[in-house]
């Protein structure tokens, strides 16, 4: 398993984000979908890698800078075929060190509501992250959005 830096001119790559865009609005209404697209990942406050084994593409995500101190983790999917062979764990752990290495003292997400969530805010609570509330401009009522942070 390899984590590359960017990606995002590879086919699959595009693909993937393309299906975690369709999963999100699949799962929650458009206005409660808070995903970035090729643009949005593009930025320079963005960091995105992807996660491979030979040719095969496993997983994706991203760390936004919010601010020197506050990270914030983006676009994280693994392909559908290569669901429980640790690369999301894997990429999460990746995204961890980099934020710890920056000189971040928090890491928070949001993520959907609904119980197709639950998988991806197990895997985030393994790693320690816990509820906390909206941060950042995201609506502080939106029923669609779950919030979890970590401190660093």
């Amino acid at each position: 398993m390899e984590i590359r830096d960017g990606g995002l001119d590879e086919p699959a790559v595009i693909e993937l984000l393309r299906l975690h865009a369709a999963g999100m609005l699949e799962n929650s209404p458009a206005e409660s979908c808070h995903f970035l697209d090729l643009s949005g990942l593009k930025v320079p406050e963005v960091s995105f890698w992807s996660v491979w084994e030979g040719e095969a593409l496993l997983a994706i995500g991203a760390l936004k800078a919010l601010d020197p101190a506050h990270g914030e983790i983006k676009s994280m999917r693994t392909a559908p075929d290569q669901l429980r062979k640790g690369a999301a764990a894997a990429l999460l752990q990746h995204i961890l060190d980099v934020a710890r290495a920056r000189g971040h003292a928090r890491l928070s997400l949001e993520t959907g509501s609904s119980p197709a969530f639950v998988p991806a805010i197990a895997l985030y609570q393994r790693f320690g992250f816990e509820d906390c509330g909206a941060f950042g401009d995201y609506p502080r009522d939106d029923p669609f959005s779950r919030f979890l942070t970590l401190t660093l």
